[in-house]
């Protein structure tokens, strides 16, 4: 066919434009993420996705949505889940935030304990590794029923269903193992292999009080609190909120450790200083203004020890758990981004410089790498991961909270 020169130029155009476009694309993929507001965006942009890509059906019909995007964790996690949903709740529907919700406050044990994971069978499991790690249900099963309780209220605002589970989550809340002299949530010592702590130390074997499943008993009796006001049981309400204000005394008194400017893990096997904890203090507020401006000091003098590519170690440099497997792998010394929201918004009360740098050094990596659980030095593991993307963005977004009031 014979092209006029009109014709000529339409096609040379159109084919230009077809070479052009993916190198265009690709520069634009290949760009550095500049600042903590891009590193933002691009976080929401990614997490949503990965929520998308990780969604699955369980035999039932609930949609669950596994830790990580394709195979690797072939179940429904409860505290994943929930940290889907404190970073970036919005790239769930109301109907699966409610099949969700209904689902994990139905899988209570007798005792009331709540879960592990689920299996997408509908089968729930009670302890890490499948039910193979520890004699008793995971210390934060509880905690984290009620946190996704709440999420799915603030979203939902469904007040019927928050009538239907109420009980299920007074319940659980119950059902924690605590310490009867402090309240604090315990880990037996006198047995052999009591249950696993906080399931992002799950292979660490804690005994004693424990720290971060104290802090998230404070923040589920803080939401329970509030959930019991939905349904106008106000006196209820304010008992629960007076458990929270007592447990986060016993946190003071008991974990604190002036002289080094942080929180330890335990009080019995397992002491050293908890980094991931000690954040998570000053992002909850129970940590006093003098207890967070130290931790905030702390980090930021210590910065090259606990982060690499704006991800986060569990305990200080060089140190390592008394119990847990090998080191400068997994939960003993690798670097994770679930914790750097967190972390971030410690570290801006000393620096917000070196905080605006770790946002973006966390989502450069994350994005050159594809968001894996956790990372050291070259190594990785599980490109995917949820959490990664998601949790971050709730610290990145108190962070510009506070500064817009400052």
């Amino acid at each position: 066919m014979k092209l006029n020169s009109v014709s000529k130029i339409t096609l040379y155009l159109t084919a230009a434009f077809f070479v052009i476009t993916p190198s265009v694309a690709q520069a634009q993929e290949a760009a550095p993420i500049l600042t903590p507001q891009h590193a933002l965006d691009w976080l929401t942009e990614t997490s949503t996705k990965m929520v998308r890509d990780c969604r699955r059906e369980m035999n039932d019909g609930t949609a669950a949505f596994p830790p990580q995007v394709g195979t690797g964790y072939e179940a429904f996690w409860l505290r994943d889940y929930a940290y889907m949903l404190e970073g970036n709740i919005d790239a769930f529907t109301a109907d699966e935030l409610t099949g969700a919700c209904r689902l994990f406050a139905s899988k209570l044990n007798a005792d009331g304990a709540g879960v592990d994971c689920v299996k997408f069978d509908g089968t729930p499991i009670y302890k890490p590794g499948f039910g193979s790690l520890g004699e008793n249900p995971v210390a934060d099963g509880s905690q984290f029923t009620v946190d996704v309780a709440w999420h799915t209220y603030q979203k939902t605002k469904d007040h019927t269903l928050v009538r239907e589970i109420i009980g299920s989550l007074i319940k659980t809340m119950r059902a924690c193992p605590r310490q009867q002299e402090t309240g604090l949530v315990y880990i037996d010592p006198k047995r052999e292999y009591d249950r696993c702590p906080y399931g992002f130390t799950d292979t660490v074997r804690k005994q004693g009080a424990v720290l971060f499943s104290s802090l998230l008993y404070v923040q589920a009796a803080r939401q329970l609190s509030a959930l019991l006001g939905v349904v106008d049981r106000n006196d209820e309400a304010q008992q629960w909120l007076d458990e929270a204000d007592a447990l986060t005394e016993a946190v003071h008194k008991t974990f604190w450790d002036d002289e080094m400017g942080l929180f330890r893990a335990a009080t019995v096997r397992c002491r050293e200083h908890d980094i991931w904890g000690s954040a998570f203090a000053v992002y909850l507020g129970v940590a006093t203004h003098d207890q967070a401006r130290k931790i905030s000091e702390y980090f930021s003098g210590h910065y090259q020890e606990l982060v690499q590519d704006g991800q986060v170690r569990h305990t200080p440099g060089g140190v390592y758990w008394e119990d847990a497997r090998e080191r400068d792998a997994y939960q003993n010394g690798a670097f994770w981004a679930t914790p750097s929201g967190w972390f971030a918004y410690a570290l801006d009360l000393a620096n917000p410089a070196q905080a605006d740098q770790m946002i973006v050094d966390l989502a450069n990596d994350l994005k050159k790498r594809n968001a894996p659980e956790w990372i050291f030095k070259d190594k990785m593991q599980l490109p995917g991961y949820n959490a990664s993307a998601a949790l971050p963005i709730s610290g990145i977004k108190k962070i510009f909270q506070r500064r817009n009031f400052q």
